[in-house]
Order: C-alpha cells, then sequence, then structure tokens
C-alpha cells in the first residue's frame, strides 16, 4: 500500500495507472510525429504540443477511471473489460472530435489525433495483456488473509491459490492455527499474519459470527488502509454463482455489485436506446405484414397494452403485438383461457416496450 493525499493505493493499481499514462501520452506523440514528420519538432514545441498531449491523456485517463477501469477487482470478465476499454475509445474520439470542432487551438489537430487514436487502441490492449501477466508476479500480488473456517472457508482458499489470473497470494487463514478457535486466539492469528507479511485484504468466510469476529482487529486494519471484504463476493467471482444459503444481509447492503456510477447509467441508457432504434430499423420493412397478419387472423387491436412496475415503483405501460385472441368459455371444471393467434409462433418472441423503463430485467413483456 501508498498512502497519497491520506488514501491507500494497491501498488499495483499505481502501476497500472502509471503505465497507461505513459502509453496514451507516447500513442498521440508517436501520432504527432507520424504524421508531421520533420514539422513536428515545430508543433511539439512552438505550438503547445506538449500541453495538448496532456490535456488528451487527462480526457483518456478520466473516461477509463470513469468506467472503473482502474479497480481491477470489479471487472473479473475479460469481455467486460474489452467493452470498456472499446467505450473508451469511442467516447474519447467524441470528446476530441467534439473540442476540436469548437476550439481547434486546444487539442492536437484532427489528423494527428486520428493516427494517435488507433496507436492508441493497439497499444491500450497490449499494455492490458501485459498487466494482466505482471498482476500474477510476486511483487504485484495482492497478500490476502482469509477469515474463517469449514468448508466454505477452505473452498475459497483453494479457489484463490488455483486462479492465478485473480491477482491474490493467500498468505494464511485461520483454518492453520492450532489450539482452540477462541476470539482471543483468532485476533492474536490475525494480527500476527497481517504484520508480517503486510496484508491488503481480509476476506471473512466465518459461518458462525457471533462473538467469534476479532471486530477491533478488523476496525484497526481497515483504519490503515486494509480492505475488509464478505466471501460470497469473491466466491461470486470465481464460480459466477452467488451462494444463496450462505447469504448474509449485510453482503446485500455492502456488496459492491450494487454499485452503478452516473457515467456508467447513462452510457448503457445511450447504449440501450441506439441498439434499439437500430433493431427497429432493421425490422420496420416487416411490421405490415405482421400487422395485416394480426388483423387477418382474429378481430380485435394490433398491439397489447399492460401496466408493469418498474425500478423505485415507477409504472409504466409495456406495447408488443397481440399474440391473444378471444377467451374460451369455460367448460368442465376448465376455467376459460384466452386463445392462441395462428401468428403467435412467429410473433412470441417480439417485444416492442414504449415508455421511460427503469428497471433492468430481461423478457420483461
Amino acid at each position: 500500500m501508498i498512502r497519497l493525499f491520506n488514501v491507500y493505493y494497491p501498488v499495483r493499481t499505481l502501476v497500472l495507472l502509471a503505465g497507461e499514462a505513459i502509453i496514451v501520452w507516447t500513442s498521440f506523440l508517436l501520432g504527432t510525429v507520424l504524421q508531421y514528420r520533420e514539422d513536428s519538432y515545430i508543433e511539439l514545441n512552438f505550438e503547445y504540443g506538449y500541453y495538448k498531449l496532456l490535456a488528451v491523456t487527462f480526457i483518456v485517463l478520466l473516461f477509463s477511471h470513469w468506467l472503473d477501469l482502474y479497480n481491477p477487482s470489479s471487472v473479473t470478465e475479460k469481455w467486460e473489460q474489452t467493452f470498456r476499454l472499446l467505450l473508451v475509445l469511442g467516447l474519447v474520439a467524441l470528446a476530441l472530435a467534439l473540442i476540436i470542432s469548437f476550439f481547434p487551438r486546444s487539442m492536437p489537430r484532427r489528423d494527428s489525433s486520428l493516427v494517435g487514436l488507433i496507436i492508441l487502441a493497439f497499444a491500450l490492449f497490449g499494455w492490458r495483456s501485459v498487466y494482466a501477466w505482471l498482476s500474477q508476479q510476486p511483487y504485484l500480488r495482492e497478500k490476502v488473509y482469509v477469515l474463517g473456517t469449514g468448508e466454505r472457508a477452505q473452498r475459497l482458499v483453494q479457489g484463490l491459490r488455483t486462479r492465478s489470473e485473480l491477482g491474490v497470494e493467500v498468505v494464511g487463514w485461520t483454518g492453520t492455527m492450532g489450539g482452540a478457535f477462541t476470539l482471543e486466539a483468532v485476533a492474536a492469528h490475525l494480527t500476527e499474519l497481517t504484520n508480517q507479511h503486510n496484508v491488503h485484504r481480509v476476506i471473512v468466510a466465518m459461518p458462525d459470527r457471533r462473538g467469534t469476529i476479532p471486530v477491533q482487529q478488523l476496525l484497526l486494519l481497515r483504519l490503515n488502509g486494509v480492505k475488509i471484504e464478505e466471501a460470497t463476493s469473491w466466491l461470486e467471482k470465481m464460480s459466477g454463482r452467488i451462494e444463496v444459503e450462505q447469504l448474509y444481509p449485510s453482503w446485500l447492503i455492502f456488496a459492491e455489485g450494487f454499485r452503478f456510477s452516473n457515467g456508467l447509467m447513462v452510457l448503457r441508457r445511450v447504449f440501450s436506446i441506439i441498439t434499439s432504434a437500430l433493431l427497429l430499423l432493421i425490422v420496420s420493412p416487416l411490421v405490415p405484414f405482421v400487422i395485416l397478419a394480426i388483423k387477418l387472423d382474429s378481430p380485435g387491436p394490433v398491439l397489447y397494452r399492460q401496466k408493469r412496475v418498474g425500478l423505485g415503483g415507477s409504472t409504466f405501460f409495456c406495447y408488443k403485438f397481440r399474440t391473444m385472441g378471444k377467451t374460451r368459455k369455460p367448460t368442465r371444471g376448465q376455467p376459460g383461457r384466452p386463445t392462441m393467434i395462428r401468428a403467435s409462433r412467429a410473433l412470441g418472441g417480439s417485444c416492442a416496450v414504449r415508455g421511460w423503463m427503469k428497471f433492468r430485467s430481461s423478457g420483461a413483456c
């Protein structure tokens, strides 16, 4: 841990940030040199070129921080990291285009910025691959202590030791201590190993927490910059599943998975609108035939409308092409049920929702 401005930062995070800053600055520097050749000296030294490169670097790092790319523990899947990196490149290209259009002298010129972005795209993915390898080396691996005993804690320790891509090293866990598992013994073992190995994280995996968790020691570690986390989050990262039988209400409150930054929410909303618009544009030639098929099949409206409840109790109306006909009359012991129209096989999977939906569940309609 390194302390900067009264905040503790892991060394691996600072290495990632510093390496990415150098790569961004170098990429746009190469773009300027390749584009202007001999005139690049004038562009850099007499047109405030170096300051412009620093401004571009700040923009790239800001977008990366905005999308949580400097918190490796929050992005465990490779596809998600790739998507966020591509999103950063797209946002940087859009931001540079807007700034250059209104303030052309505040940023590198358009042609050199384009070359720099192309170089940056390859350099970023290359650097992230190198960093993934570096994070598995002993000098950058985060040291972890697992506080807990039993099958769950043992399974967590084995998983952390076999998943080298997580970039952590288990320096000890409560199950290795000898003697009785009293509160004093657990606290002494925790204090000894954390001081001896300079632990970065403590993962709590205790089956019974009443009177067995050394709260005082955990508070002191927290004040010294050590992260205290639930075992549920790490088991979810390793298996992709949440173990409901070992789920504590406190995890639902403090888990990072429920944290969505405003920037990410806005980007997800914009992405959803653009994707929906493109898909509607693609299927729009089929819409008249769908309407005709529904009208010829059975009487009634073309669209089906139903009220739904979204996030925070907000209500909206869901619209989709009607796939049900008239309700059958009840027979002996059988209640009346609506009939399916013949076009329902083709329409069963289509769902067009209108309104400002404030929820993120799939298959809403």
